[in-house]
């Protein structure tokens, strides 16, 4: 029951941040993944056209309508789960709307109100990705076609250059306001310093060694000259020479990625404040199997 009342919760978060943030064009570096999910959408909607409520068995097996992590789901304006090819096929059936409080309902409904259109709208939200067995973000895909709303999302997997940045702010203000316990929040996973694949690592340029590591707490203490790249290079070493002359900067090596759980490039952003270096990196891809 708390299976299926949390998955509820996370299929209502779609409408309610497509409530919110309304309409715009997902950013470039997803536009192959954009055109898969909104050209299987599309397909599914004229599936739907030609067999009628026929369809929706179609859209909840193995099949035409699935395709790698893509899949379609279907939800009536009355709330009402009617398909799903993903982990939201325990929800069809539910009435979705009737296990939420009154505030989730107002958004809820609001959503579902959308009137019928050939125009494709989207919003983000979190959901649990079947193929990687953890909750990541994702885009999804929606148009309403008579009482029904068709979807098809995909999976966010990597964070842009400005997500990093901004991070790479806060944690800089943090350790510029109270190093020590930035420290410690750092190394305790403290969520406001983990955000998706971004996470932050403090170097202590006095010893030239971690002081802390959002990602593997084994690093923390270890010699930061010492650390080399997954393909071998002393990114460690480049860090401290780009610090000690430009005092930030960026480097790109291939490390793993701790969303995708491969080995792909990644570019560390990085700068001084006073005894320390801080940095956070954001991931391009171009995976690699260990």
């Amino acid at each position: 029951m708390l299976l299926v009342f949390r998955n509820i919760i996370l299929v209502v978060a779609i409408f309610l941040v497509a409530n919110v943030f309304g309409q715009g064009i997902p950013e470039d570096r997803y536009a192959e993944e954009a055109d898969r999910a909104k050209s299987l959408l599309r397909k599914a909607v004229d599936y739907y056209q030609e067999n009628g409520d026929r369809a929706f068995a179609a859209f909840s097996r193995q099949g035409a309508f699935i395709e790698d992590e893509l899949y379609v789901y279907v939800i009536d304006t009355q709330g009402i789960m009617l398909a799903s090819g993903g982990p939201s096929a325990n929800l069809i059936g539910r009435d979705v709307s009737g296990a939420l409080n009154d505030h989730l309902n107002k958004g809820f409904k609001a959503a579902l109100a959308l009137p019928e259109s050939d125009e494709i709208h989207y919003a983000d939200y979190r959901w649990l990705n079947w193929q990687g067995g953890g909750e990541e973000r994702k885009r999804v895909f929606y148009q309403r076609v008579d009482d029904k709303i068709f979807s098809v999302g995909y999976y966010i997997q990597r964070s842009s250059i400005e997500e990093a940045k901004t991070l790479l702010s806060y944690v800089s203000g943090a350790v510029d306001e109270a190093p020590q316990q930035t420290f410690e929040r750092i190394n305790e996973l403290d969520a406001a310093f983990l955000r998706d694949d971004l996470y932050a690592f403090v170097i202590d340029r006095d010893t030239q060694r971690f002081v802390a590591h959002g990602y593997n707490m084994r690093l923390v203490s270890s010699d930061f000259r010492k650390l080399h790249s997954a393909d071998n290079h002393p990114i460690g070493q480049q860090i401290l020479d780009a610090s000690d002359s430009d005092g930030s900067g960026s480097i790109t090596y291939l490390w793993p990625n701790p969303v995708t759980r491969k080995n792909e490039q990644k570019v560390t952003l990085f700068e001084t404040r006073k005894n320390y270096i801080v940095a956070v990196g954001y991931y391009l891809g171009g995976v690699k199997d260990d």
